[in-house]
């Protein structure tokens, strides 16, 4: 059987086309907006993402097999459900996420067809809104009739971080009926990766803190323990595993922080941080460290969703056999 072709949307740095290539996808399509992103993931596949997906038509985007994308999550208007529904009317997957990027995942599904979607999200996405938003991702996917599966997996087994994410994986069920099963069950690894692993033996003084940084940080965790808080900097053991890295980590690098002797913490590395992720050390990084902490603070961490792919190609395989 020929490998499953994809699509890379809300494609980032390309964290989900490198756990799809590794269980023997193609990518046929990307689309990122941000263009030092778009950068990164030129340097690393040799092409450039189409930019705002709420621009292109779906009959633009080639025929695929599965539908991939780390989408933002956003709150669904309910004004116009709301008058809707007052005025009898039924409200689909049009209505409902109109005027967000999930609708651009919803009428690509609709107007292609793929056999399956894998979609990534922060573990918030069930609570956001009051569980409203999730709440309509479900009932959007099931009027596009795609049977779901969702589950909130932790990637501290392939990476030494405790970084929890929504993986949603959705099948066809005009092409498959209520065949499809995905319970996740994936395969670990032997070995479980400490900090210590991904950390350089030599680092640049520009990556330890401050006095005044390590002072205000330190002040600033004291202020909040003492008010019952627990917000603060984190010092990571190197025989241990960090917290989740995000995003945000360009400003002060706060969350994730490497003791020193006899000086002040530092901050991670860029290439620390791609290791953090479980990117390849092939792994190009052609941006500023600021665009680089933003960028894998945004992504994934690639060997737990690879695992995702292969056991989603593997369910595929055995629908496709018994069609």
């Amino acid at each position: 059987m020929t490998d499953y072709t994809f699509i890379d949307l809300f494609a980032g740095i390309g964290g989900l086309r490198l756990a799809m290539e590794s269980a023997g996808g193609t990518c046929l399509y990307s689309s990122e907006w941000n263009k030092f992103s778009q950068r990164t993931y030129e340097a690393n596949f040799g092409e450039v993402p189409e930019g705002d997906i709420t621009q292109v038509a779906a009959q633009d985007i080639p025929d695929h097999d599965i539908l991939v994308g780390g989408f933002p999550c956003q709150p669904f208007s309910i004004a116009g459900v709301s008058k809707k529904n007052s005025l009898g009317r039924a409200t689909g997957f049009e209505d409902e996420t109109q005027g967000t990027l999930f609708f651009d995942i919803c009428r690509i599904l609709d107007a292609k067809r793929p056999k399956a979607f894998f979609l990534e999200n922060v573990k918030n996405l069930k609570s956001h809104d009051k569980g409203r938003t999730f709440q309509v991702i479900q009932s959007a996917v099931d009027e596009l009739d795609y049977e779901l599966f969702y589950k909130v997996l932790d990637a501290q087994d392939y990476v030494p971080q405790h970084r929890e994410r929504i993986v949603l994986i959705g099948f066809d069920r005009r092409r498959y009926g209520d065949r499809p099963v995905f319970d996740f069950a994936l395969n670990k690894p032997y070995y479980k990766p400490c900090l210590a692993d991904i950390l350089e033996p030599e680092v640049d003084d520009r990556y330890t803190l401050t006095d005044k940084l390590w002072a205000y940080l330190q002040a600033y965790a004291a202020k909040h323990r003492a008010a019952g808080n627990g917000f603060g900097y984190g010092l990571a053991r190197p025989d241990g595993i960090s917290r989740t890295l995000s995003a945000r980590y360009y400003k002060d690098g706060s969350e994730i922080l490497i003791p020193q002797e006899g000086k002040n913490p530092r901050r991670l590395t860029p290439r620390e941080c791609a290791r953090l992720q479980g990117f390849p050390e092939s792994f190009e990084i052609p941006v500023s460290d600021t665009q680089a902490y933003r960028q894998f603070g945004n992504s994934v961490a690639v060997p737990l969703m690879s695992e995702v792919a292969k056991a989603l190609v593997a369910e595929l395989r055995m629908l496709d056999r018994d069609v």
